[in-house]
Parts: structure tokens; sequence; C-alpha cells
């Protein structure tokens, strides 16, 4: 059974504010006093219960983070800024993985609620603002990753994902490129439509340039092999000669389709680039070219956005940070 802070403080023959004066504000009681209450709370086993005295001050010492896909080694990096920048403000992160569902999104901010975190970092799966403005309604500040507000009633953290998209595109056209597919899904998600409309303008921009668009369900290895598997069942005269896929995962499983054909070369007939330059990304049989993100910073600065939302108040300036992606070119698009 647990012990209270009575019998602390019978034990220690102290009133129970000297003991709550001990464990929080010592320097406030004589050290022969804080020498007797520390010997009770020993011999007695006594571990506070840090999460009601935090709840009964209002909230938790916890943020809530909710990502699309935790096993995107992109939102793994995210989340280790994240959780570098809370321990620095003296909070824990809570890691809530929505895969790519409404349902379970809602379940975890629902949770996080409840638990009343100190806010909440979300990735959403759609145009969630109105669910959003609830929780801040009622008090929790929460801030978007990887995505930026529309309305500018979020502070955010993003990455111009349209730029990036034109980048990737512009580099293949740079390449002598002139048959691209865009594999990337599903439409719902902001990241991937933003992706594919820099590369449309991209592509719009070159004379004798065309741009197929491969969607898939999931950011996925899978589904990026699947899509692998779609164009080599093309006939050879109709599959394009490069591929943008939306992020590195589907880069890596188009790659893995390519390779295991046995007869399609890659760059020498189709180039890829992925999306994120993610750890894998260097590492695989064709070093992957792809589009950078600041994985680790986007963590980091919304902590330090939602600290001053939360200081704010509802009064809070709300801020949209926007990252420049940045092109890293390896083996699979040519040297």
């Amino acid at each position: 059974m647990a012990v209270s802070v009575r019998e602390v403080a019978a034990l220690a023959k102290v009133s129970v504010g000297t003991v709550s004066n001990v464990m929080n504000r010592p320097d406030k009681v004589a050290p022969d006093t804080v020498e007797r209450v520390q010997a009770a709370i020993r011999q007695l086993g006594f571990v506070r219960n840090d999460a009601a005295r935090q709840l009964r001050a209002g909230r938790s010492r916890s943020i809530g983070l909710v990502v699309l896909d935790v096993g995107n080694p992109f939102f793994t990096d995210l989340a280790r800024g994240a959780e570098k920048r809370a321990a620095e403000a003296g909070l824990t992160v809570l890691l809530g993985n929505s895969d790519d569902d409404v349902q379970r999104e809602n379940a975890y901010l629902d949770l996080f609620e409840e638990q009343r975190v100190f806010g909440i970092l979300v990735s959403p799966v759609d145009d969630a603002n109105e669910r959003l403005a609830g929780l801040r309604e009622r008090g929790t500040a929460t801030v978007l990753i990887d995505r930026e507000a529309g309305d500018r009633s979020f502070s955010s953290v993003s990455v111009d994902d349209p730029a990036g998209g034109f980048a990737a595109a512009k580099h293949l056209l740079e390449r002598g490129r002139r048959r691209l597919a865009f594999v990337g899904g599903p439409a719902s998600l902001r990241q991937v439509t933003d992706r594919l409309a820099g590369a449309r303008r991209a592509v719009a921009e070159q004379a004798g340039a065309s741009l197929n668009v491969i969607e898939t369900t999931a950011l996925s290895v899978l589904e990026g092999r699947r899509a692998g598997e779609a164009i080599l069942a093309r006939p050879r005269a109709e599959r394009p000669d490069a591929v943008f896929a939306a992020n590195d995962l589907l880069a890596l499983g188009v790659l893995q389709a390519l390779n295991m054909s046995g007869g399609i070369q890659v760059p020498g007939d189709i180039a890829l680039i992925g999306y994120d330059d993610i750890a894998f990304a260097s590492a695989a049989v064709v070093p992957l070219s792809s589009i950078r993100q600041p994985s680790e910073l986007i963590g980091y600065t919304a902590v330090d956005l939602l600290l001053r939302e939360a200081a704010g108040g509802a009064a809070a300036e709300h801020e949209q940070v926007v990252f420049q992606p940045e092109l890293v070119v390896r083996a699979s698009t040519g040297s």
C-alpha cells in the first residue's frame, strides 16, 4: 500500500506543509529538519505522486506528439528534436502514431487532452483546424508540425514542400529526363499534393516534358515496391525515364522493384529521387538522391513555438516557421 505524506510527517514529527517544502523548496527549511524528513522518506519508502501534483497545478509536464507514421525515420528524427527541446524546458514527450488514420489521430488527441498535457504537437492527417481549435479553446496549446496552417490560425513548423517538389523535378529535367513519374499518396496528405504541385510547375516550364502520377495508398516501402512493379508492367516505350517519389521510403521500394527485375538500371534507364533524406537513403544499394528536410530542427522548433503559445495564452501570436528544403544529389540520378 502506498505511503502517504501524512505518514512521513508523523514519523518526522513535522507538519504536512513542512514535508511539502522539503520536497519542493528545501532552501526554506532548516537543514536538520530537511535531514529528518528525508530520513523518514527513506525509512517508509515514500514515492510522491508527481502526476497528481502536476495535475493539481493545472497541467502535466508532458507534451503530446502525434505523427503520421512512426515507422518513417523522418518522424523518428523529428521526435528526437522535440525531445531535446522539451528536456531543456523540463518537459517530456509522449508519442502517438496516427498511422494516417483520422480516428486514431482523434483518439490520441482525446487521450492527451484527458491527461491535461502541457500542449500538443500534431502532424494532422487532413484539415483538422476545427478539431484542433476546440482543443485550444479548452486550454491546450497546439502547434502543427510538417504542415502549415493555411489560415494562419495556428503556429506551425513546416518545409516549403512546393519548392522541394520543384527542385526534385527540376533536377531530373536538368539530367535530360523528359518522361517523369510522380509516385505518392494518398492525395489527402497535404505534403503529397504540395510536392506534386511543385513538380508539375517544373515540368510545365520544360518543353516536351511530361509528368505521370502513380498514386499510392501510403508512404511506405511496400507501396513503393508496388509502384515500381506497375512501372515494370508497362511496355518499355511507355515507362518513365525518371521517378520522383513523395518520400524516401517510397523511393526505396521503387528501387527494390527495379533492381529485382534485373533488366532496369538506375539511373541508366530510370533516374530516381526521393524526399526527406533519411539515413537509409545514402546507404541504399544505389545511393538515393533526395530532398533533405531538417527533421530534428523541425521538432526542436515546434516545441519552442509551443512554449511561446502556452506562455501567451489566448493572446499568443501564431507563428509560421517555414524551412527551405535542400537538394542532395547521389548516384540514383547520375553523377
